[in-house]
C-alpha cells in the first residue's frame, strides 16, 4: 500500500554519555524525554494530499480512522486509512459498480460509511441503470454493506433505496435514540426551473432565461433501508427574494453569470444539545464560489431557519489567500471533544483538482457555528 504522509514534528532527545551518570539517572532522563515526545503536539498542513470530492471520515470501533470520497477509481469508489489524522494509507478500491447485477452504471458520487452492529453500510449516489426516458441526470441513492470498514462492499439491494420520480445525489442519515433513522438528500437542478427574484433579474439582465434549483428533502429511512416512511419533506431550497440575506452568497454561481442554477446540496446533519444543525453547500460544485452555510431547528423534519452568520466557510483569496472552491463537507469530533469539519477545496497551485480539508469547528454559547477555515497554516489535531 502506497503511504500518504502529511506534515509532522519529530523531535530528537539528547545522549547524555557522561559516564559519572548512575543508571537510575540516565533510566529518569530518558522517562522524561519520551513523555515530553509523546505529549508534544503533532500537526498537518491543508490540503492533504489525498485527491477526494465529498470527504467521509468514519472514527471506527478499530479504532482507525478511515476516509472515503469521490473520486480516483473507475466506477466505485476507494478509501484510506490513518491510525492518527496525520498519515493516511491507501486501500485502493473497495467498492465496485456498474456490473451486471448492479443497479449503479456511472458517476458514483458521495460515499458515507457508517458502522452499526458490526456491519459497515454505504450510502451512496450513483446513475439508475434503469432509465426509459433515457434522462440526462438519473441518480439515485443506494447502500451497499460490508463486513470490514475498508470493504469490500456490495450492493445490499439491487435497486436504489425510493425513487422519488426525479434525480437525488448526496445521501446523509441521521440516527436517533428512539431508534428512528432520517434520510437526507439533494434533489438535482435537473429540470426544476423555479420562479424567483433572483431568476427574474438573471433574464431582465440578459444572462439565463430560466434558473433551475436543488433543494434538500428530508424523510424517515425504514430500518433495514429497504424504503422510506411517509413522503419526504422539503427543508431547504435557495432563497426567492433578492433582498433575503441568504441571497448574495447563495446566488453567485448566477450573479457570476458562471451557469443558470442555483444549489443547496451536500446536506450534513447533526444534534448538539437540542438543536439540530444541518450543514449545507451552495453554488456550482465545479466553481469557485461553492461554500457552505448551515441552518438549525428543533426537529429532524425542520422547519430549518438559515443562520445569520452564513457563509460559514468559503474562498479566500478575497482576504489574499489561495483557497477556493469549498464545500460537501462533514463533522467529527475527535476523542478529546475537539469538532473538525472535513471538506474539498482548491488551491491555485492544484487547479481544478479537488483535494481534502480538514479544519477546527466550534459551536459557541450562543449556538453559532464556527468553521475555522480554510487554512493552509500548520494546524495541530487534538486527540
Amino acid at each position: 500500500m502506497t503511504d500518504i504522509v502529511l506534515s509532522t514534528h519529530f523531535f530528537k532527545t539528547s545522549k547524555f554519555m557522561m559516564k559519572t551518570f548512575k543508571t537510575s539517572t540516565l533510566l529518569i532522563l530518558c522517562i522524561v524525554c519520551l513523555s515530553a515526545c509523546k505529549k508534544h503536539p503533532q500537526t498537518y498542513q491543508n490540503p492533504l494530499p489525498i485527491a477526494f470530492g465529498d470527504p467521509y471520515i468514519l472514527a471506527a470501533s478499530d479504532g482507525k480512522y478511515y476516509m472515503y470520497g469521490t473520486g480516483g477509481v473507475e466506477d466505485g469508489f476507494r478509501a484510506c486509512v490513518s491510525d492518527d489524522l496525520l498519515s493516511w494509507k491507501e486501500l485502493g478500491q473497495i467498492f465496485k459498480g456498474n456490473t451486471k447485477t448492479s443497479w449503479s452504471t456511472a458517476n458514483f458520487w458521495a460515499p458515507e460509511v457508517y458502522e452499526i452492529k458490526g456491519k459497515y453500510y454505504m450510502l451512496y449516489s450513483a446513475d439508475w441503470r434503469e432509465n426509459p426516458n433515457n434522462e440526462g441526470e438519473n441518480f439515485r441513492i443506494g447502500i451497499a454493506v460490508a463486513d470490514k470498514a475498508q470493504g469490500p462492499f456490495l450492493d445490499l439491494m439491487d435497486r436504489p433505496i425510493f425513487d422519488p420520480g426525479y434525480p437525488i445525489i448526496d445521501g446523509n442519515l441521521l440516527f436517533e435514540p428512539d431508534g428512528k433513522i432520517y434520510l437526507y438528500y439533494s434533489r438535482c437542478c435537473y429540470k426544476n426551473p423555479v420562479e424567483s427574484e433572483v431568476a427574474d433579474w438573471a433574464k431582465k439582465q440578459g444572462l439565463f432565461e430560466e434558473i433551475e434549483e436543488s433543494w434538500i428533502y428530508g424523510v424517515e429511512l425504514a430500518p433495514d433501508f429497504s424504503g422510506i416512511i411517509g413522503e419526504p419533506q422539503l427543508l431547504l431550497q435557495p432563497p426567492f427574494k433578492m433582498d433575503d440575506k441568504q441571497a448574495e452568497w447563495e446566488s453567485r454561481s448566477v450573479t457570476s453569470k458562471e451557469i443558470n442554477r442555483r444549489w443547496t446540496e451536500g446536506s450534513f446533519i447533526f444534534k448538539n444539545k437540542n438543536t439540530y444543525y444541518m450543514m449545507y453547500s451552495a453554488n456550482y460544485f465545479g466553481g469557485k464560489n461553492y461554500a457552505v452555510g448551515y441552518a438549525t431547528a428543533d426537529s429532524p423534519l425542520g422547519p430549518f431557519v438559515k443562520a445569520e452568520n452564513n457563509p460559514i466557510l468559503q474562498a479566500n483569496t478575497k482576504e489574499g489567500g489561495v483557497v477556493t472552491g469549498t464545500g460537501h463537507n462533514m463533522v467529527f469530533t475527535s476523542p478529546s471533544g475537539q469538532m473538525y469539519c472535513v471538506y474539498h477545496g482548491r488551491t491555485e497551485a492544484t487547479g481544478d483538482e479537488r483535494l481534502v480539508f480538514i479544519d477546527r469547528m466550534d459551536i459557541q454559547e450562543n449556538g453559532q457555528l464556527i468553521v475555522h477555515g480554510p487554512t493552509t497554516s500548520q494546524q495541530t489535531i487534538s486527540k
